[in-house]
């Protein structure tokens, strides 16, 4: 009988050190499982707050782009404008050098003309001296040669002040087109000045914004980011879902798909354009 009340408090004592360790278990395994579901959640929440930057990113450099639309081609124009000005400018000034190369051709031609009559005149007041026959006809072939010396040099005369009168009228019309172009570079600098004035400061804010916006993306969704921008016609690179379809190319998104982007546990781009697609509701998200 003792050794029955002895084993007693022995299989008692066992039975109480298996609840403990039940009890132990089963809450080591719930806080695992909370663990595991609280990473989820966090994992979550980080692609969600990546989707959000995504999205802001693309608001503000959309205002970005708006306020440059504003301005249109004008820059392109000015660009262009004093392009053609400076090739217009370049263009007088080698004209300009090519009538003072021919003039300069001219004024030793002229020389070359008065050197040949000289050399006519000596020769002619030499033939009244001449002894013999030899020397009369060498001196008659040496006055022969100058004439046509002369003959020469006036024809290349003419043919440079034909040339002169030429270049003359080209840079007339050069000089016409520049003081055109001028005028109207003049007109589209005061008016893109104008658009600079009153969009400048809100495009500053907005730069700004995005690049502090920037800063909070993870390089491969920035660089993914502005490759799309970069190729995309309208600069959307983020666009959101509407009517069942993407909103940058229009194609239609299938319901699954649709469900995934709307639980905002990853990012998902378009199967179409490649654009990074959110829904409506992404907009409403505050962190």
């Amino acid at each position: 009988m003792v050794k029955d009340k002895e084993k007693k408090p022995a299989s008692a004592a066992k039975k109480t050190s298996s609840k403990a360790v039940k009890k132990t278990s089963s809450k080591a395994v719930m806080k695992t499982s909370s663990k595991a579901v609280k990473k989820t959640s966090s994992r979550d929440l980080a692609i969600e707050q990546k989707l959000k930057a995504l999205y802001d990113l693309q608001s503000v450099d959309s205002q970005i782009d708006e306020i440059r639309t504003v301005r249109g081609e004008l820059p392109l124009e000015v660009q262009d404008l004093e392009d053609e000005i400076e090739g217009l400018d370049t263009r007088v000034k080698n004209i300009d050098a090519e009538i003072n190369g021919l003039e300069e051709f001219i004024k030793t031609k002229k020389n070359e003309i008065k050197d040949s009559q000289a050399l006519t005149k000596k020769y002619k007041k030499q033939q009244d001296n001449v002894k013999n026959n030899r020397e009369f006809s060498s001196l008659a072939k040496e006055i022969e040669f100058q004439g046509l010396e002369i003959q020469l040099a006036e024809k290349k005369i003419n043919e440079y002040q034909v040339t002169i009168e030429s270049k003359a009228e080209t840079i007339e019309s050069a000089k016409g087109d520049l003081k055109e172009r001028q005028t109207d570079l003049k007109f589209k600098k005061k008016e893109l000045n104008e658009i600079i004035t009153e969009t400048e400061k809100e495009e500053k804010k907005l730069i700004k914004k995005s690049q502090k916006a920037e800063k909070i993306i993870e390089e491969r969704f920035l660089t993914g980011y502005k490759r799309i921008r970069k190729n995309a016609r309208n600069g959307l690179a983020v666009v959101s879902v509407e009517r069942s379809s993407c909103g940058g190319c229009f194609n239609k998104i299938p319901p699954q798909r649709q469900l995934d982007i709307k639980l905002h546990k990853k990012v998902i781009v378009c199967e179409h354009c490649g654009r990074i697609l959110v829904d409506s509701d992404i907009a409403e998200i505050k962190f």
